[in-house]
């Protein structure tokens, strides 16, 4: 209770400590290793197990998904992501000190939902870690993305490697790198988002100009700087992408994990299910078939 609602923990975070514990009390109470005539010796009374079904925060699933979190499934958003990012700041263009930051912020956004990023992802990325394809040419010097402080299972490297999947990234990337970046008061250090004070912006501002826009432009109050990644791997599997490439993109371990991060639209399954309809009936219909 009191990292849920004090310390604010993730569920995840929670369940990951209660297995700690629970390890530990398996490890100390297993009669393999001697701990309890040990205890007995040292301190006149057997060990006792503390880590029961009672003391643990009772969690009925294992999905480390927020309900209240969901993707951002408007249309719109992904209209907005293939338009040049210097109309979104056309109003601020006669005062730089307000349009920059938000040229910045708003490539930002777009960068994060178009490799489905998380925020320290995105945060700590450089210009240098952008590369070519060579199967993808089409995409010049922004085909790959070099994630180089991602997320990562204990005891092993991050998955750094992400394609690049749709046309209209590198345009956006490339205008903020040769165009506008260049503007900025700490654009010399190697960080590809420098903030108005320092050589990189923080979390805290993702976080915080997000939810600003977020407000603004009157979307749903639940979405988060999280909510991008999620719609970049609905998206994806909307579009028709194979379910083992998008676990590999994001860099999810478990396709069960992607799976919970993936909440297609009603119009999806519509389409699904009368394609589905569709080739059933045109294959019963084929000229041959036995009836």
């Amino acid at each position: 209770m009191d990292l849920r609602s004090v310390r604010g923990c993730a569920r995840s975070t929670v369940r990951n400590y209660q297995g700690a514990v629970r390890q530990f009390c398996d490890f100390v109470t297993n009669p393999a290793y001697g701990w309890a005539e040990e205890c007995l010796l040292r301190f006149g009374a057997p060990r006792s197990r503390w880590s029961t079904t009672g003391t643990r925060r009772y969690m009925p699933t294992k999905a480390r998904a927020n309900p209240s979190n969901a993707p951002s499934l408007d249309p719109s958003w992904r209209r907005s992501s293939t338009t040049p990012t210097s109309r979104w700041c056309a109003s601020g263009a006669r005062d730089a000190r307000g349009w920059l930051p938000t040229f910045r912020d708003a490539t930002l956004f777009k960068t994060a939902y178009g490799y489905g990023l998380r925020r320290n992802e995105t945060r700590m990325l450089n210009e240098v870690d952008f590369g070519p394809n060579p199967h993808g040419r089409e995409f010049g010097d922004c085909g790959t993305l070099m994630v180089r402080h991602g997320k990562a299972k204990k005891g092993s490297p991050p998955k750094r490697r992400r394609l690049t999947v749709w046309q209209w990234t590198p345009v956006v990337i490339e205008e903020w790198v040769t165009e506008v970046r260049p503007g900025m008061r700490h654009a010399h250090g190697p960080a590809l988002w420098p903030s108005e004070r320092g050589l990189r912006v923080g979390l805290q501002r993702l976080d915080s100009r997000f939810a600003a826009y977020r407000d603004a432009l009157g979307l749903d109050p639940a979405l988060e700087f999280h909510s991008l990644r999620r719609s970049y791997i609905t998206h994806l599997i909307e579009d028709g992408y194979d379910p083992l490439f998008v676990q590999q993109q994001v860099g999810h371990e478990y396709a069960s994990t992607t799976a919970i991060c993936t909440c297609v639209s009603s119009d999806f399954r519509t389409r699904t299910l009368r394609r589905a309809l569709d080739a059933t009936v045109e294959a019963a219909m084929r000229p041959g078939r036995a009836s």
